[in-house]
């Protein structure tokens, strides 16, 4: 009755999702170009962060198009409160995962943080619903308390302990220990330049024999 009164809309065409469909028809689902990287012996995405910090392995599930479906679902998701768009990549990304020997030694995944007033505004991490499918798939914990990202006119309070990175924002660590000898998933919404998920590497690095892999929902 409910489907009747309030059917289920696909996020990418708009039309009705026949049963058994989720977020997406089979024709949007189909019409998303695919990225992959953990599929195929290409290295893209590890190379864009070679001399910067060491990557133990890099994926991004799609490919980002602009004025596509991609950039359309992207959108939604960050700024229309469809935050279940993140989930549903997640699942998709994390059975993948799942079964590659690769991703079976990461042991802890760790989302690239908002800063408070952000979340605040948003009432959401776009990329949480990700890192949590992600984290079921692979059987490890998730982590969105380790690192912390606040706003450069935000609370000075780590001034002296924390590195900054960019003009904007800082970033901290702020359980060094939790992470000693971690293989570490590190997740985001989209990587263009990578210079987000390297200013977060550099923090989780200063653990003890910590390992950094990345997988983001998708990449430029």
């Amino acid at each position: 009755m409910l489907n009747l009164l309030f059917p289920r809309i696909c996020e990418g065409c708009e039309d009705i999702l026949s049963q058994g469909e989720k977020l997406l028809c089979v024709e949007c689902r189909h019409q998303i170009p695919l990225a992959n990287f953990h599929n195929v012996e290409n290295d893209f995405l590890k190379n864009k962060f070679y001399g910067r910090f060491p990557v133990e392995n890099a994926t991004a599930l799609v490919q980002f198009q602009k004025r596509g479906l991609t950039q359309e679902l992207m959108h939604r998701l960050k700024y229309r409160g469809q935050k279940e768009l993140s989930s549903f990549f997640g699942e998709w990304l994390g059975a993948e995962l799942s079964e590659n020997p690769k991703y079976r030694e990461v042991n802890m995944v760790i989302p690239v943080p908002l800063d408070g007033q952000k979340l605040k505004k948003r009432g959401y991490n776009q990329v949480e619903g990700f890192g949590k499918e992600l984290a079921n798939a692979l059987e490890v914990p998730y982590r969105d308390d380790i690192l912390v990202k606040i706003s450069k006119s935000g609370s000075q309070v780590f001034k002296n302990r924390i590195l900054r990175f960019d003009s904007e924002a800082v970033f901290f660590n702020q359980k060094i220990e939790d992470v000693k000898n971690q293989h570490i998933l590190l997740v985001d919404d989209i990587i263009t330049t990578g210079a987000t998920l390297e200013n977060c590497a550099m923090q989780l690095l200063q653990g003890e024999n910590v390992k950094i892999s990345i997988a983001t929902i998708a990449t430029s």
